[in-house]
């Protein structure tokens, strides 16, 4: 477990790559915070450290956007906010893209309980006093 502090907006390239560095290898990255935590401004802050130049939003109406760089390499940005119910997520082939091989950066995946991989890295975002936020990194073995 590793806890990261991002004091503003200035920090969040430099929280980007500390994140980066912890996952490295690891294809599933859930992100974790209460509404307007930052989990989708993370996301295009480590999205641009991978090189993807496209456009980065949350997808919470399309629940999936998809990314990839100069390299070939694929990302899929899943946006489980409007997810009623958990079976909702079978209609889009979940599990596919999850053991799909590529990154899958997951917002809100308290609503998909039972879908997610064994495996994943935790990127728990807090929001603290003063608009700090506290970024707990934990790799999780189910």
């Amino acid at each position: 477990m590793e806890k990261i502090y991002c004091r503003s907006l200035e920090e969040i390239p430099a929280t980007a790559k500390k994140i980066v560095d912890f996952c490295k290898g690891e294809k599933i990255w859930v992100f974790k915070g209460d509404l307007g935590a930052g989990k989708t401004t993370m996301i295009k802050a480590i999205a641009k450290l991978f090189g993807i130049v496209d456009r980065v939003s949350s997808p919470t109406f399309s629940l999936i956007n998809e990314y990839q760089n100069d390299s070939g390499t694929v990302f899929y940005h899943f946006d489980f906010y409007r997810v009623e119910k958990p079976v909702e997520v079978l209609e889009i082939g979940v599990e596919e893209y999850f053991y799909s091989g590529n990154h899958c950066w997951i917002e809100w995946a308290e609503k998909i309980p039972g879908f997610l991989p064994h495996e994943f890295v935790l990127i728990d975002i807090e929001m603290e006093f003063d608009g700090v936020r506290k970024i707990t990194l934990s790799q999780i073995f189910n």
